[in-house]
């Protein structure tokens, strides 16, 4: 179906801030950041509460928790901290939406995953994981559209790619790894759902940005 076609990149929509460093932006665009990555953490707990795994990164994030006792959403937060920390050797530069991905995605985790139904059955997992996966495809492509900066994570893999001119999906690959091989060493979750996800969430994102520059069309 034409509706479900794949974008090829991330599409200018009509509340899209003009520069990722705008420090001024409209309500518009600051709504649908702010929708797309209350969504996005929605969408990781809806995958924590389905039991049989979760993203790479929130595998780290419940590693840190097994260690600590922070709830999950705290947890995230710091990782996303560190990371940014470490864009100060890569010289990028963050945006408005980079900020608030680390605040929102955190705190969506820990407010809404006491609402989300716990799975203990592998089949009803799956599908509740689906569900996260197609929340976390929506929501990255509303606040990617909103163009107000990349995430902590996102800015990292460009960085990198930018200093190294290693091909960014071996650098997202080689991240990924490093990422979940830590979380799992820490007590973080891993699997089927972690798999799920890690072949589903660039089809998935593709298709929901190709929905939402067909929409901003009309």
């Amino acid at each position: 179906m034409q509706l479900f076609r794949p974008a090829h990149k991330v599409p200018k929509t009509i509340w899209s801030s003009g520069t990722p460093l705008n420090l001024k932006p409209r309500f518009i665009t600051l709504f649908f950041l702010v929708l797309g990555l209350w969504i996005f953490g929605t969408g990781e707990a809806i995958l924590i509460g389905a039991g049989i795994g979760v993203s790479p990164w929130t595998v780290l994030a419940q590693g840190i928790t097994e260690q600590t006792g922070f709830t999950v959403g705290i947890s995230t937060f710091i990782v996303g901290v560190l990371v940014l920390l470490f864009w100060i050797p890569l010289k990028e530069r963050p945006g408005i939406g980079t900020i608030l991905n680390i605040i929102l995605i955190s705190m969506a985790i820990d407010v809404m995953e006491p609402f989300i139904p716990k799975q203990t059955e592998t089949t009803l997992g799956m599908l509740q994981a689906a569900i996260g996966i197609i929340f976390v495809g929506i929501g990255s492509a509303l606040y990617l559209t909103a163009n107000l900066g990349p995430g902590p994570r996102d800015g990292w893999m460009t960085g990198i790619q930018k200093r190294t001119d290693w091909p960014i999906g071996r650098v997202r690959i080689g991240i990924e790894i490093v990422v979940l091989s830590l979380g799992v060493l820490l007590g973080g979750i891993f699997g089927i759902g972690t798999i799920m996800f890690a072949l589903g969430i660039g089809p998935v994102v593709a298709i929901c940005l190709g929905i939402v520059a067909r929409w901003t069309k009309l």
